[in-house]
């Protein structure tokens, strides 16, 4: 066992740093709600593509090859970015891999409402979605030096409540002004207003990275990983033979990463193809779909602040198992619903459960890390992720194949939170009370 790098008193003040980071989480919502879900995905498909259904597989296939670039870099990136140890370093990286976020949700405003503009669009979507993955390594390596022992849970939940309820702003903001049925700005032509909120998001975004970038950590950096200070081929070579102990020594690491990775693609989907659901399937409108994504932005800021709690009262694993069995059982339901009122009643009971397995998957890796390899193992986290993200959008697109219809991809997301809660199940628990590093077994 290792020690936390944490201070055992509570008595060290960690609020101002906590909200500088968390303020990182905010500002993404920009990239997570306007554009991977809600608004700019629903606009790919629904106006630019020729039909929503080959929209729909297009946009699948974009997230795919984007998973597999992750699949392939981030757990050496992370490594590496151990190796460079200095903290300072950490934030500039984030900093940087963010500039490309921002820089593509701007050039998202090009995308005009013509099937000749789709590749356009969805490059733009892959290259900021890769960017955002390994932007979240750093991020989330950085709860090493902001969580106080005991409170591991509650500080990855008010990162994910923090994103939530900054989606609700944006997405409030945006509707008000440009999205509703009688805005108070009226933009003439078709989907020059989706284009105009790509810009705010971008703006957006921008500004809530200022206070991560500038921000003191409360507590000690783990000492960095020397032995990864060393070319990028032989970054890969370490990295497979540290698989291999990690087979030998520490197999419940291995089971929750992999596992976590095919039940954290199925939480992704239910975002990320939930807009297009919503349009295509259940009838909303696009005016509904934002304020359906406001309201379900409410309730999964709610549901992350309530794991965050229960988990450092019971423990992750036991949260991630019950949102996931009712994730299971609500998308059973949903993909024999119709019109409108069943998916808002679906739609937001899915999202109370969502955000707290996230948040719990995250606090959960942080407590069994070695201390100077966080962003190793959050790369791997990344890694096994996008290793198995073409699952759930592959299956979401062959049920639309198979059957003819946008409804049934609803079952290839069911089947995959269904399988990695089963492969969950064995996975070793953990103690809520486990400070950041504190479970670790050293390989």
């Amino acid at each position: 066992m290792s020690s936390s790098t944490a201070p055992a008193g509570s008595t060290v003040r960690f609020g101002r740093s906590l909200a500088a980071w968390a303020a990182w989480d905010w500002g993404s919502a920009a990239f997570n709600h306007i554009v991977t879900t809600f608004v700019f995905t629903v606009y790919l498909t629904g106006s630019v593509a020729a039909d929503e259904a080959s929209g729909s597989s297009a946009l699948a296939t974009a997230i795919t090859i984007s998973g597999i670039l992750v699949a392939l870099v981030a757990p050496v990136y992370g490594q590496r970015s151990d190796a460079a140890g200095a903290e300072v370093g950490r934030q500039r990286r984030l900093g940087w891999l963010t500039a490309v976020i921002i820089l593509c949700t701007a050039l998202m405003a090009f995308v005009a409402p013509a099937p000749s503009w789709l590749l356009w669009g969805l490059l733009l979507l892959g290259v900021g979605t890769f960017a955002y993955e390994l932007a979240q390594v750093e991020y989330n390596a950085m709860i090493y030096r902001l969580a106080p022992p005991g409170r591991t849970g509650r500080v990855s939940g008010i990162g994910w409540a923090a994103g939530y309820v900054g989606g609700i702003v944006l997405l409030l903001i945006c509707f008000v002004l440009f999205l509703a049925d009688s805005p108070l700005i009226t933009l003439p032509g078709e989907g020059t207003a989706v284009r105009v909120v790509v810009l705010v998001a971008a703006v957006w975004f921008a500004v809530s990275t200022i206070p991560v970038l500038r921000m003191r950590f409360p507590f000690p950096a783990p000492p960095g990983d020397t032995e990864a200070a060393v070319g990028w081929a032989a970054s890969y070579r370490l990295l497979f033979r540290r698989l291999g102990a990690l087979y030998r020594d520490d197999r419940h690491l291995l089971g929750f990463l992999v596992s976590s990775a095919v039940y954290r693609d199925g939480l992704t989907a239910v975002f990320t193809f939930g807009g297009v659901l919503a349009s295509g399937t259940f009838g909303l409108t696009p005016g509904d779909v934002i304020i359906f994504a406001i309201v379900a932005n409410i309730v999964s800021a709610v549901g992350a602040l309530i794991g965050g709690w229960l988990d450092d009262r019971v423990g992750p694993k036991i949260v991630i198992l019950v949102c996931l069995a009712a994730l299971v059982v609500t998308a059973a339901g949903m993909l024999f619903a119709s019109g409108p009122t069943a998916f808002w009643i679906g739609g937001t009971f899915l999202s109370l459960f969502v955000g707290p397995a996230q948040a719990c998957s995250r606090s959960y890796l942080v407590r069994i890390v070695p201390p100077g390899r966080e962003g190793e193992l959050f790369g791997l986290y990344a890694t096994t992720g996008r290793a198995v993200s073409f699952l759930a959008p592959a299956l979401f697109a062959l049920f639309i194949t198979i059957f003819g219809a946008q409804r049934w991809g609803i079952l290839g997301i069911g089947i995959v939170l269904l399988l990695g809660f089963v492969m969950l199940l064995p996975v070793r628990a953990v103690a809520g009370r486990a400070a950041a590093g504190e479970a670790a077994v050293r390989v």
